[in-house]
């Protein structure tokens, strides 16, 4: 008998036994229909006088439309210059930052060779001194004609010369900075890799060369001096040059004179004090960017003073009729390798007003 599959009349000769058809291994999946040339009309459609049982189907398209090749050739186009301007673009970033240096400062008191003049009235001792051209404030602080660099823009370089302005001034004109505890104001001018530097030179003041806080800023004891005068002379220049690929270097000289009074005596002369700051600015492209700066050399000369007294800390300026104290700086011991050699200089008297 034949199987419950098979015809009555069994399975014809020469069929695959077991009912197996040969064309039971070709699978008709959707993909081949849909792609077929060949369609059937549907039963309403049969229904119109003459209609063929089957329609031929408009051939498929492939590949990409009009629209599409488009859009791939201008994102293609797109991603080819920003890989040119990346690489040939000027003023492109730089990929390694160098470690920042830390500060290198050199504070030098300078004393008078006799009495210091005083005068009730500051206008007339700036008046009667080289600072009677200055100017007031931060207007003796220009920034001088700009222009680009190799690999830093006009506005780069502006950036640089801004943020260096803005340090002098706050760590040099601000009253609080001047006669007071503030330090925060020129604190967050500075590169964060300094910032432990400057931490640890007001925790734990050193004459070491790296650890002064009046190589930092410009302060005095508050127990001992007091502003006379607000309008404090200034005269100087800023400088920026481009040192390499990735870093610009802003040169500070400026002269600052502030007028000055015994916070004991309100009814004292007035003296006035001099301060010569050159400051050495150096600035990457995170720096510029964040509007921040390194500070890497310090160069102070101050008076007058007496060369017997510290000037790490704060500055002990000498007041109207006051003359420096015997003695001098403590020894340098050559063999000590964390200080650095104290040095005093002697106040010109043409630096003095004549009164």
């Amino acid at each position: 008998m034949g199987g419950p599959g098979d015809p009555p009349e069994g399975t014809p000769e020469g069929a695959p036994v077991g009912g197996e058809d040969e064309y039971r291994s070709v699978v008709f999946d959707e993909s081949f229909v849909r792609a077929a040339r060949l369609q059937e009309y549907s039963a309403h459609e049969r229904m119109s006088d003459h209609a063929p049982a089957v329609r031929r189907r408009p051939p498929l398209r492939r590949g990409l439309s009009r629209q599409a090749l488009i859009l791939v050739l201008l994102i293609a186009v797109a991603f080819g210059t920003a890989i040119y301007m990346g690489v040939r673009h000027p003023y492109q970033n730089a990929t390694i930052r160098r470690p920042v240096e830390p500060l290198r400062m050199t504070v030098i008191p300078l004393a008078p060779a006799g009495r210091v003049p005083g005068h009730p009235d500051a206008e007339y001792l700036y008046a009667h001194s080289p600072a009677a051209q200055y100017r007031v404030g931060a207007e003796g602080i220009p920034l001088p004609a700009s222009r680009r660099t190799a690999h830093f823009s006009d506005s780069q370089v502006v950036s640089a010369l801004t943020t260096a302005k803005d340090y002098i001034v706050r760590s040099s004109l601000d009253p609080d900075v001047l006669v007071g505890n503030q330090v925060r104001a020129a604190r967050v001018l500075l590169d964060t890799d300094q910032l432990d530097q400057f931490d640890q030179s007001f925790t734990h003041p050193a004459a070491d060369g790296r650890h002064a806080p009046t190589g930092w800023l410009v302060r005095f004891d508050p127990a001992e001096a007091r502003l006379a005068d607000g309008r404090i002379r200034v005269q100087g220049s800023l400088q920026a040059a481009e040192t390499d690929s990735s870093t610009l270097e802003v040169t500070a000289d400026h002269t600052f004179v502030y007028a000055l009074r015994s916070a004991g005596d309100a009814d004292s002369a007035v003296s006035l004090f001099t301060v010569r700051r050159e400051l050495h600015f150096r600035f990457d492209r995170d720096d510029l960017r964040m509007h921040t700066a390194q500070l890497v050399v310090s160069y102070v000369q101050a008076g007058p003073l007496s060369c017997a007294e510290d000037s790490t800390n704060r500055l002990h300026p000498l007041f109207a009729g006051q003359t420096a104290k015997a003695g001098g700086p403590a020894g340098t011991d050559p063999y000590a390798t964390g200080s650095a050699p104290a040095l005093c200089g002697t106040l010109a008297t043409s630096a003095q007003p004549k009164v």
